[in-house]
């Protein structure tokens, strides 16, 4: 699971003293094995938020647990632990290019000291989860846009993380392979593995259905499982999943719980105590929007 409590970032000293934040009192949380799409306008704090998960960068304030780890109490020695539970997927791919679709994915398990036997068993059968099957030999310039992404994802999960990130997977291609992509993140959700997505399509957004966290200016504005979307872009930003005036005066009551040590990877009881009260609060929050759909279709 994924659990933030009340993280702000600033890359500025102004930021701190009064400025704008790259995040503000962020504090959501997202269960095992959930879909999430992140989205937001251009600048809005998606990437930093994805940065403070993969601990590339560090808060500035707040608190953030990642499959039971505490990060406040994460040494650097310790990082390459915790993003073995993680794989990421770019926008640009970042192939080797004078290595084969097989050395590709081959490369992930052979930097974490996986033996040779190990890797020729494993990489064939992530190659055919992700399509790809007949392509093992062939280089990234020889393989389409969606292809080439279907590459990286593979390389992505062959170490078999609990956490999936795509950052714009869909970005550089066209809607046709974009959903194909997309299908196969889904795919992968279903084998169980935890999937946050950010994305710019609406299209794709309004195609899946899946739990919406909306941010924008360093904070979140918007979360909302399996919305009705009837709104677009506004300001070049996603505000489609935006709860009515209710629900968003239930997301902005704030809550400081505070967290033991999670040395294993089992949560804490208290990582547990504040999933169940933001479970309750989405929950209480998706009652709201549906009596009000019911009372708009009854008009």
């Amino acid at each position: 699971m994924i659990v933030l409590d009340r993280v702000s970032k600033s890359y500025s000293r102004k930021g701190k003293n009064g400025g704008r934040f790259a995040l503000e009192d962020i504090s959501l949380h997202v269960a095992p094995q959930e879909f999430v799409v992140l989205v937001g306008s251009s600048g809005a704090g998606k990437s930093s938020l994805l940065k403070m998960i993969t601990r590339e960068e560090k808060p500035d304030s707040g608190k953030i647990v990642v499959g039971g780890i505490d990060y406040d109490d994460l040494r650097r020695r310790h990082v390459p632990h915790l993003r073995r539970k993680l794989g990421v997927v770019f926008q640009d791919f970042k192939l080797l290019p004078k290595r084969t679709v097989f050395e590709n994915i081959a490369f992930a398990l052979e930097i974490a000291g996986e033996p040779r036997g190990e890797i020729w068993r494993v990489v064939p059968k992530v190659i055919d989860l992700v399509g790809l099957t007949g392509k093992e030999r062939s280089f990234p310039s020889q393989l389409s846009g969606g292809e080439q992404q279907r590459v990286a994802i593979a390389r992505a999960v062959v170490r078999q993380p609990k956490i999936l990130i795509a950052d714009e997977p869909t970005g550089n291609l066209d809607p046709r392979h974009s959903w194909d992509i997309v299908q196969l993140l889904e795919k992968i959700n279903d084998f169980g593995t935890t999937v946050l997505l950010t994305t710019h399509n609406m299209e794709i957004v309004s195609k899946l259905r899946q739990r919406v966290i909306t941010i924008e200016d360093g904070k979140v504005v918007g979360d909302v499982s399996k919305p009705e979307f009837t709104v677009g872009y506004k300001n070049q930003g996603y505000m489609g999943a935006l709860p009515g005036e209710a629900v968003q005066s239930m997301m902005r009551q704030k809550y400081r719980p505070k967290f033991p040590v999670a040395p294993d990877d089992g949560p804490t009881s208290s990582v547990k105590h504040i999933a169940r009260k933001v479970a309750k609060r989405a929950k209480n929050a998706k009652e709201v929007v549906a009596s009000a759909a019911t009372r708009r279709r009854r008009k």
